[in-house]
């Protein structure tokens, strides 16, 4: 990337908004406000190595409001401010340059509750002034967007709150010890089934007695929820079989973004999710109240009162696109990685990539997880695509945020541009771990099954499937890990089908291009899907390392696409694989269907009792684990586990078709889980021998 130099040019302008044709600037000297402050240079500046430790966004101060931003290549910066959400017209002020790249100006007053934005102009830009994009404040705490393609947005000037968190603090946890719940805020309480009072928020997501959302997740027993993106994002997509932006949607007839991976303000809670449902319509503002602020914190205190820590999902490597108005518009060069021809490099699959090892970028990131921490109380963070983003931003990010808080947890996908889960947890991040995942299900129902039906998946093998019961660590030369903990055991997440899709799919009891008549009948679990469900769940919470489930893992949940819109979508009535862009009841959970698989969530909530209570299933060493030779049976798995003065005998069939048997080590043993039930309450006395039907398995602990 070229570096380039600029020469600062005062233009007096004035901008208002169209409701036709969006952010319009022109000239009018009559209408232009001189700014308190301007500070010009004529210093060159290397866009590369351009660096300042100013404060950055709005910084409010004895009677006077400050706007700052860091924009290198600018040849022009202008600040536009808004009385109202809705108006049309604003106040313009220019700014100055000062000689690392910082654009700033400072008026009298304070301006909380204002509305404002940026119009950045480039050597380069082809555009008038009339058609520059109103810029949100990267380092806005709170955002409005107007409902309509491209989101458009104003930042808000926020005022410090006096939140009560009632002595609320992190929630500190040895990350052995955690069992995530990945979630999503919306879908948590959106179904009629969820009895919410305020479907699809932050505030129906914590309300209680009901049947869904915080006491639900309680019940389960998992202590740590992971929310999917929740940061401000770009939720309507562009027009359907329309060109927009340079860009043509062939892809998403639901033109909508609903997982949230479109991230469009690092610093700002996303205003979606602490509107009305029923009020929220097209071509209306949203978020001007700046009330998500304050939503998301109960959310987030009262997650803690019940014990349940709070992660996020963050999303750092790309920006969102279907915007106008954002860092591709205020610096380009700087800001994302580009070509030789100045084009977006997109190794993320989502347009373009960020540059993370950029200074100021970094610097950006590592200010917006600490805000997280401090702000918000959040425990920890899981990163998209984290191998996307630079080692000395991954290294300086966890290196910053311990010093706050030692305990606080950072996973991430460790691929993006490559695939390195072992870079990761040499630098002390947890990874989410595809050898596990694929190697216990598989990769795809149709042509891809794992263990549990009874295959081996690629290279999969038993001596892989008894790594990962120790961890996947790097001393089986297999692994991938230095520690277990940093190894993040899943077999479902948002991404591809459900774990109950898969095996409903991959038992070849459902196609998967079958059309799906009786939804609820199709949600209901055969005997053989049943097995298998809980057989790869008595896998994943028996395994040593960091749990995490997806929501509705816990009752097999099935994604099928609605057939009662007029989406043009040739797969509805099917099973889906990639709900990303669907706000609709594929998405939902529904706990009805939760209620008619009962059987499997008691289960869940069984296993994760035992995984609790016993030490052994979390902190066990390598050498406390010893597994027994299985001959005639290669699908057939069995452990001693021995730690401290608890002793398990933990058994798996995988074969499909034979049963398997065991002897079991000398001594008396009571039955904690079998084929039926799992928890930490005896189910009966065995002694010497054990035999499992296929594809069910057992824990003992001796007495």
């Amino acid at each position: 990337m070229k570096a380039k130099t600029k020469l600062i040019t005062v233009i007096i302008l004035f901008a208002f908004f169209n409701s036709n044709e969006g952010f319009v600037l022109f000239k009018d000297t009559n209408m232009f406000v001189k700014s308190s402050t301007v500070i010009t240079s004529q210093k060159k500046v290397s866009t590369a190595d351009a660096y300042s430790d100013k404060d950055l966004g709005v910084i409010v101060k004895e009677g006077k409001t400050t706007f700052r931003l860091f924009t290198p290549n600018a040849e022009k910066v202008t600040l536009v401010t808004f009385e109202n959400v809705n108006d049309e017209e604003g106040n313009s002020f220019e700014m100055g340059r000062d000689e690392d790249g910082v654009w700033e100006t400072t008026l009298d007053g304070e301006m909380f509750g204002k509305f404002y934005g940026y119009k950045v102009r480039h050597e380069d830009d082809d555009r008038s002034d009339s058609d520059l994009p109103l810029c949100i404040d990267p380092y806005a705490k709170a955002v409005a967007t107007y409902n309509t393609y491209m989101n458009p947005r104003k930042s808000i000037v926020v005022e410090p709150g006096s939140f009560d968190w009632e002595n609320d603090e992190w929630i500190r946890q040895d990350w052995r010890d955690i069992i995530v719940y990945e979630m999503h805020i919306r879908d948590m309480t959106a179904h009629e089934s969820s009895g919410s009072s305020y479907p699809g928020t932050y505030k129906g997501l914590v309300e209680k007695g009901k049947r869904g959302g915080i006491d639900y997740i309680k019940n389960l027993g998992v202590n740590t929820v992971e929310l999917l993106p929740a940061q401000e994002f770009g939720s309507i997509e562009i027009p359907f079989e329309e060109k927009m932006a340079g860009r043509y949607n062939t892809w998403n007839p639901y033109e909508r973004n609903h997982w949230g991976y479109m991230t469009a303000a690092f610093f700002a809670p996303e205003a979606y999710y602490a509107q009305d449902w029923k009020e929220l319509k097209w071509n209306t503002w949203m978020g001007e109240d700046a009330r998500q602020i304050n939503e998301f914190k109960n959310m987030v205190k009262a997650f803690h009162s019940d014990g349940i820590a709070v992660m996020m999902d963050v999303v750092y490597n790309h920006l969102s696109e279907y915007e106008l108005g954002n860092l591709k518009e205020i610096d380009k060069e700087y800001y994302f990685r580009l070509d030789d021809d100045d084009n977006y490099i997109a190794q993320s699959g989502c347009g373009n990539d960020l540059r993370t090892e950029a200074p100021m970028m970094r610097r950006m990131i590592v200010e917006s997880i600490l805000y997280w921490m401090k702000e918000y109380h959040i425990d920890g963070f899981r990163f998209d695509l984290g191998r996307l983003l630079d080692w000395e931003t991954i290294e300086t990010i966890i290196y910053e945020a311990k010093k706050i808080n030692p305990d606080v947890v950072f996973v991430c996908e460790p691929w993006g541009g490559g695939y390195d889960p072992q870079g990761f947890s040499l630098r002390g991040w947890g990874a989410w771990n595809d050898q596990i995942r694929n190697g216990v299900k598989g990769e795809n129902p149709n042509n891809g099954l794992g263990w549990i039906f009874g295959e081996w998946y690629g290279n999969n093998s038993p001596a892989r499937i008894k790594s990962y019961v120790r961890g996947t660590l790097v001393r089986d030369s297999l692994g991938l890990f230095q520690t277990k903990e940093h190894s993040v055991n899943y077999l479902e997440s948002h991404d591809g089908y459900t774990l109950g899709d898969f095996i409903r799919i991959g038992t070849g009891e459902v196609e998967s291009d079958e059309i799906i008549k009786d939804v609820d009948a199709n949600a209901k679990l055969s005997h053989l899907q049943l097995k298998l469900n809980k057989l790869g769940a008595l896998f994943l919470f028996t395994s040593q390392g960091m749990t995490m489930i997806h929501a509705g893992q816990e009752y097999a949940r099935s994604k099928v696409l609605p057939t009662d819109n007029d989406i043009p979508d040739e797969h509805k009535g099917m099973i889906d694989h990639n709900t990303y862009n669907k706000d609709n009841a594929v998405n939902y959970i529904n706990y009805d269907h939760a209620a008619a698989n009962k059987e499997l969530f008691d289960y869940y909530i069984g296993l994760i009792e035992l995984r609790k209570k016993y030490d052994a299933f979390r902190y066990a060493e390598y050498e406390d684990i010893t597994f027994k030779e299985m001959k005639g049976n290669k699908f057939a798995l069995a452990y001693e586990l021995n730690y401290k003065d608890q002793n398990f005998f933990v058994m798996f069939n995988a074969d499909t078709l034979n049963d398997a048997h065991f002897n079991l080590p000398k001594g008396d043993w009571e039955i904690l889980v079998d084929s039926e039930r799992a928890g930490v309450e005896s189910l009966g006395n065995v002694s010497r021998k054990f035999t499992l039907d296929p594809s069910t398995g057992a824990v003992l602990i001796k007495k």
